[in-house]
């Protein structure tokens, strides 16, 4: 049976863009293999941060995880803190990856470049050592991932490849998985770029009020012509909106085009808000349940629990690998 993680950084406002690039498909992996799913609470201390924040945004994401259909007799949810062997395996990892293979990383060079240099943390720079250890802390096969965590991924791949060649099969291979419809959403606003949780206008956050979600999706900027139709390069908003109404129909783009290929862009945008309105109203009905009552925690302590025991298995195997047992 395969071994399935993921997570996500508790960070900022989780977005429409969240909900369809993650959330939403990470139950369909809970029925195909072992599946691990954590909140990645060490990873947002790489950037300033406040504590209270954190605390609440992380409980929230655990609220989220349950309100998009994960079933905790399914799969694992946990904190990633609360599984010290994430930071030991981490501290064991750092002597296998290098300093230069760490300084190409491009989310490395866009979070530091307006950065001052003198001032960057460690754990910034060596974000992809303790991501490395996420994923082999459970000997996971396959890690789904946004595009710009793939790098990440195969860099967990090169470490797993020197590690083995130089003691034995510890390690297991890792692979990325990436999402074919809706693997990237973009901003409302500016369909150029992607939706990041910082631009109130152009962001749907998932616990927005509906009647804000449906202004901002109607407001949402199209392009030139009238053809509904997928073209990213010459029609970016008429082609984010098509990948945001596939995505939620779970239909490829070109079955989305062909419902819509004699309307209007007024009806379109509509048809759209509709569909993204119905879903995030019933995950907000779900969220606020969950969130009012004592399920988080106890989802929590049970799998943190089940989380530490194997944690502590791999990691023993690796102490034993390297001379530290």
């Amino acid at each position: 049976m395969a071994r399935i993680l993921s997570g996500i950084k508790p960070t900022g406002r989780l977005t429409l863009g969240n909900y369809i690039g993650a959330l939403k498909n990470f139950k369909n992996f809970q029925d195909s293999g072992e599946t691990f799913i954590f909140v990645a609470d060490l990873h947002a201390l790489t950037l300033p941060i406040e504590p209270e924040f954190l605390r609440t945004n992380t409980r929230d994401i655990v609220a989220f995880y349950l309100a998009a259909g994960l079933d905790p007799e399914k799969c694992t949810l946990f904190r990633q803190s609360q599984v010290s062997q994430h930071a030991e395996l981490a501290i064991i990892l750092q002597n296998y990856l290098y300093m230069g293979e760490l300084n190409r990383m491009t989310q490395f060079k866009e979070k530091s470049q307006n950065m001052n240099q003198n001032a960057i943390g460690l754990g910034l720079f060596a974000y992809p050592v303790l991501m490395a250890a996420d994923i082999l802390l459970y000997d996971a096969n396959i890690v789904p991932v946004g595009e710009d965590q793939t790098q990440h991924v195969e860099i967990t791949r090169d470490l797993v490849k020197r590690f083995n060649n130089r003691y034995g099969e510890v390690l297991i291979m890792p692979e990325a998985r990436i999402n074919k419809v809706g693997k990237r959403i973009m901003s409302l606003s500016n369909p150029t770029v992607k939706m990041s949780k910082s631009d109130p206008k152009g962001d749907v956050f998932l616990l927005d009020d509906l009647k804000v979600i449906r202004k901002k999706i109607m407001s949402a900027v199209t392009d030139s012509g009238s053809e509904i139709i997928y073209d990213d390069e010459n029609k970016p908003g008429i082609s984010n909106l098509l990948t945001i109404y596939a995505a939620l129909k779970e239909i490829s783009i070109s079955d989305a085009e062909a419902l819509f290929i004699d309307a209007r862009y007024g009806d379109f945008k509509k048809a759209v808000a509709d569909l993204v309105v119905a879903e995030l109203g019933a995950f907000q009905a779900r969220y606020y349940a969950i969130i009012n009552s004592s399920q988080v925690e106890d989802v929590l302590n049970a799998g943190e629990k089940k989380a530490r025991q194997i944690a502590q298995g791999v990691l023993h195997r690796v102490q034993k690998a390297v001379g530290l047992l």
